[in-house]
């Protein structure tokens, strides 16, 4: 056990300097414009007119050597260097930085067909075999044993080419397995959270069902049972596949500092991705590097898109990031993959400089011919350069260029959305009152009002510092420790504004409920005894009072999916809304409570979103906080702000008239504005913002 602790490296001392950043690049580039580069997949012969592609399209980063392992290393031990020393001397020649990936997410087929024992399991024991790519197991010694040599080739050439500008990590970091190796490494895991076997069977609660356990050897990875599994064991085991696959990344990383000092190392996430919890991800990269494909069959699209841009702000604690990877047309793996309209390229990656990329890049360059993806769009499509793929990736390098005096500059933020990945995994538990409360969808329901009105909102951890913020939003925090409830009481009564959503502070960190009236650690805060939760069978009216005017507040409203049964607790908290019928008739459907110089909200059902949006503006009026724009934004639009800019973009294929307020000149195109203005289908602004 003890050799085996060492072997998987869980909290080695981290080599890594702090966050380097993009200055490296963007000091030269300006804003990135970049594409992974998969040159393996053609011949040689074709390598030149690739460069001169990515010239013609403004492509200054290429993502190489991303699935290129059994290209690099065809046999056990075995090297195959010449066609990427190549490849690397060809993008230098032509002014292209590369973003150098090891190559140790898709593992080559004689590793699985040799040590069978790198390949995952499945919960119900079924081996996964090679054939596709990701297959090896997080806890696999073997398999980290020939990553890290692979890496430490990589770097060693490497490090010192003067292409190379930037590292990447495997890619998208989500493998799960519950093999025997597996199992040995979460009962180690297991031993340093809970430190005792007493401690693990308090922390899970092993006394229901008669759980408890008499040694570490009988505890395994959740596994499939014949009904439910203990829901504490399943949230350890998602925190400890995070762990390891962090792990995986420190591992790769550490070896490529210490032959490359300076440049920055990163992997791609995967935005709102329950598999890994990208909060402890950040704190280890040098660069916040996202992957977001838009759905183009899906209008609302967009809304989503902005939520996770805004959360790569949040993890990146207000610095640039990158969106490493998206697409230019449709992707592959879809049910039905629609392609992209005409325009909707650009507002998609004008989306994300607005809220604090500093690049865009795209998977891929050349459109496959073969394989998996042949049908994922690209960069060059297979009808070649005289496409309209090609044309409006050119022309997208262009208005980057025009842009790139935003590299660097901040999307300055007052107001920020509470998010945690482990209170995420145990509300979605399957034992929960219901399914349909969805996290993530809370959080949009709360975001969307914001984004509607152009404001600017950061994604952070609940044990972020809440100082530079006014207003703060926990649309769901199912769990919350008592520390970072605390820095809530105190982010009030200094005269912060908070608003917290249904089904929150219900749990402490081991999944356990906490007895008594919820919202348990918030309850003094919030103003508010729950005494019982209410999935609702039918939908339940709710009215508001005179704090919403007549005119606004309408006859009623009706709670859909959920209510809870609320009393008033403290003598300055007062119900904003009441139920108008039912068992809950008369009783708080919303509250606020006074605290200091601030106020504390409760929402205790699924507000419809008309509803919340009333709710949030009698918040964003308390806090002083206004729009950037003079009216609430079409549906379509999205108005977002950074360094002194205002973009504008119509993510429909229809015009869409917005009233600005103020007169402009877009940074792009040199043209001026009035304060009303209409967007052409798929149109994008920057304007110039008064004073700035």
């Amino acid at each position: 056990m003890k050799r085996f602790d060492t072997m998987i490296n869980f909290d080695l001392p981290s080599t890594s300097t702090p966050q380097r950043g993009l200055d490296s690049l963007t000091e030269t580039l300006g804003l990135i414009h970049g594409a992974d580069y998969n040159p393996e997949q053609w011949p040689a012969e074709s390598w030149p007119e690739d460069i001169r592609l990515m010239q013609q399209a403004g492509i200054n980063l290429a993502t190489v050597g991303v699935f290129s392992w059994a290209t690099l290393e065809p046999r056990e031990g075995a090297r195959n260097f010449g066609w990427l020393d190549h490849v690397l001397d060809l993008l230098h020649d032509g002014g292209i930085r590369v973003c150098l990936a090891t190559p140790t997410a898709s593992p080559p087929p004689w590793l699985g067909h040799h040590y069978p024992e790198t390949l995952p399991v499945d919960a119900d024991g079924r081996t996964l075999w090679y054939g596709s790519r990701n297959q090896f197991s997080p806890s696999s010694a073997r398999y980290r044993r020939a990553a890290a040599a692979i890496t430490e080739s990589l770097a060693e050439r490497y490090a010192d080419h003067p292409a190379v500008a930037m590292w990447h990590v495997g890619n998208e970091l989500g493998q799960i397995s519950y093999d025997d190796e597996t199992a040995l490494a979460f009962r180690v895991w297991l031993m340093r959270r809970h430190g005792s076997m007493e401690e693990l069977n308090r922390s899970w609660g092993t006394a229901f069902w008669g759980q408890r356990y008499g040694s570490w050897d009988e505890i395994m990875p959740p596994r499939r049972a014949p009904y439910l599994i203990n829901p504490s064991q399943t949230l350890d085991f998602q925190r400890f596949t995070s762990d390891q696959l962090l792990s995986l990344y420190r591992a790769e990383r550490d070896i490529i500092r210490r032959y490359d000092a300076t440049s920055p190392i990163t992997t791609n996430l995967m935005g709102f991705f329950r598999g890994a919890d990208y909060f402890s991800f950040a704190k280890e990269t040098d660069v916040v590097a996202n992957d977001w494909y838009t759905d183009p069959a899906d209008p609302k699209s967009h809304r989503l898109g902005s939520l996770t841009h805004d959360l790569c702000r949040g993890l990146s604690r207000g610095e640039p990031w990158l969106l490493i990877e998206s697409a230019t047309s449709a992707v592959n793996w879809r049910e039905h993959n629609v392609a992209k309209q005409p325009g909707e390229l650009r507002v998609d990656a004008l989306s994300a400089i607005a809220r604090g990329a500093d690049g865009v890049c795209y998977f891929q360059f050349r459109q496959s011919s073969f394989g998996a993806e042949r049908f994922h769009s690209a960069v060059v499509p297979l009808a070649g350069e005289h496409t309209r793929v090609f044309r409006e990736v050119t022309e997208l390098g262009n208005d980057l260029q025009s842009l790139r005096q935003l590299a660097g500059t901040p999307c300055k933020a007052k107001i920020a959305v509470l998010f945690d990945w482990d209170s995420w995994w145990a509300a979605e538990a399957p034992d929960t009152p219901t399914g349909r409360l969805e996290v993530v969808k809370q959080i949009q329901a709360f975001y969307e009002p914001l984004r509607r009105r152009g404001l600017a909102v950061e994604v952070v951890h609940p044990s972020a510092d809440l100082g530079r913020y006014e207003l703060v939003l926990a649309p769901s925090l199912f769990m919350l420790g008592q520390s970072n409830a605390e820095a809530l009481v105190t982010f009030v009564q200094r005269g912060g504004h908070l608003v917290v959503g249904p089904f929150s502070a219900v749990a402490d960190g081991n999944g356990h409920l906490v007895p008594g009236r919820f919202p348990g650690v918030l309850a003094d805060l919030l103003g508010v005894d729950g005494e019982e939760w209410l999935p609702l069978a039918s939908p339940l009216r709710f009215e508001f009072g005179s704090e919403v005017p007549a005119e606004q507040s309408g006859p009623s409203w009706h709670a859909s999916i959920w209510a809870e049964d609320l009393a008033l607790r403290e003598e300055t908290a007062e119900a904003v809304a009441r139920f108008g019928e039912g068992r809950l008739e008369g009783k708080p459907a919303v509250v606020r409570n006074r605290k200091g110089e601030g106020s504390a909200w409760y929402v205790g059902a699924d507000l419809p979103a008309d509803a919340l949006d009333r709710v949030l503006v009698l918040v964003l009026e308390a806090a002083g906080i206004a729009s950037p724009v003079a009216e609430q934004l079409p549906e379509p639009v999205e108005a977002a702000s950074r360094g002194g800019h205002l973009f504008l973009l119509n993510h429909s294929n229809l015009p869409q008239a917005v009233h600005l307020g103020w007169a402009s000149v877009d940074l792009l195109t040199g043209a001026e504005h009035s304060q009303h203005l209409t967007l052409p289908p798929f149109g994008a602004l920057v304007l110039k913002e008064p004073g700035k």
